[in-house]
């Protein structure tokens, strides 16, 4: 959710690493609650928000159908990055050994399950990013462009852009395979993930580089221009705010101006994107050193996971930030209550 979680250029880990998050017993114990409860929060909240959107009227919108692709691909994450994770560090502490695919890359075996999880990681962080830029364009056009917003925004063109992202994404993910035969996935011991690594080469060749390469440039590019565009966005909300100030004092009214819910969805998304360039800016440290040819065997566990924690943040943020989403989730979690205060 990339230079997403599996998709960095490590370079093959030896199993003996001692890293702080495995080196003693109860570390490996902790950090082995922590996937855990980092599956059940990434499970809930985007269940939580796919109930919403689909069960709420409301937010059959585009933005609506943005929001439940990108729930989609954090549940995407719970569901098979995370877990494969959890089976085989309990691998490990109960059989004292790890799983046989975990010591060899997969072009070593004949059926390696980072094959399959590795590109689902880096598929659906890009289907992330993607996601939060259509995101942050569908606000800015509601903002700055308030006239405009019905014919542009359409939820037909949204569904046809939310399938283009998906496609465009997953084949960025395999394309290391499939351009090049030097790369291969492995369970990198330091990160505890399924990351991209060379085969049987020792060092990357020119072409293996410039593949991987796609990864931060196509990473750094969207989240660079959606942080533009909310500035831009805010900017211009923090103009509007002080035009209905002055309007409100002459008592003018005009319907040029972006509503309130429009103003508040924008913010919303500037926060999401806040808090995914957060989770983000540890990764794009690490590819820096890596490049360098810093190892960071421990930075690259905590860089890693802090992106993967980013699959339970925006039902938070939803919660937060929207308080038509907190009443429909508080009715969807509390039906009981919901019953009696209709009775009342």
């Amino acid at each position: 959710m990339i230079e997403t979680g599996s998709t960095m250029m490590l370079d093959r880990a030896e199993p003996a690493h001692c890293t702080v998050c495995c080196c003693t017993l109860a570390n490996k114990i902790l950090m082995v609650l922590f996937m855990v409860l980092l599956i059940f929060a990434t499970l809930f909240g985007n269940l939580v928000t796919l109930a919403v959107v689909v069960g709420t009227k409301h937010f059959h919108t585009s933005q609506g159908y943005l929001k439940a692709s990108l729930a989609v691909a954090d549940l995407a994450v719970g569901i098979f990055v995370v877990p494969l994770s959890v089976y085989a560090e309990v691998h490990l502490m109960v059989a004292e050994s790890a799983p046989e695919w975990t010591s060899n890359n997969s072009q070593l075996v004949n059926f390696h399950p980072c094959n399959i999880i590795g590109p689902i990681f880096a598929g659906c962080t890009f289907v992330s990013i993607t996601t939060i830029f259509l995101l942050t364009i569908e606000r800015s056009i509601a903002v700055l462009r308030p006239l405009h917003k019905d014919s542009f925004i359409t939820r037909k063109r949204t569904t046809i852009l939310i399938f283009l992202s998906w496609v465009g994404s997953f084949f960025l993910a395999v394309s290391p395979m499939v351009f090049s035969s030097e790369i291969a996935l492995e369970y990198n011991s330091c990160s505890r993930m399924c990351n991209y690594a060379l085969g049987t080469i020792g060092e990357f060749p020119s072409q293996a580089w410039n593949i991987l390469l796609l990864f931060p440039a196509f990473d750094f590019t969207l989240l660079g221009s959606t942080v533009v565009i909310n500035i831009i966005s805010l900017s211009s909300i923090r103009q509007h705010s002080k035009h209905r100030k002055t309007l409100a004092e002459t008592e003018i009214q005009t319907t040029s101006n972006p509503t309130f819910s429009d103003i508040k969805a924008a913010k919303t998304i500037g926060t999401l994107t806040v808090a995914f360039t957060a989770s983000f800016t540890p990764i794009a440290v690490f590819v820096v050193g890596n490049v360098l040819g810093n190892k960071w065997c421990n930075f690259s566990f905590f860089a890693f996971w802090i992106l993967a924690t980013n699959s339970c943040w925006n039902v938070i943020i939803y919660s937060v930030r929207d308080q038509k989403f907190r009443l429909c989730a508080h009715k969807l979690l509390m039906p009981s209550q919901r019953q009696n205060t209709t009775k009342t």
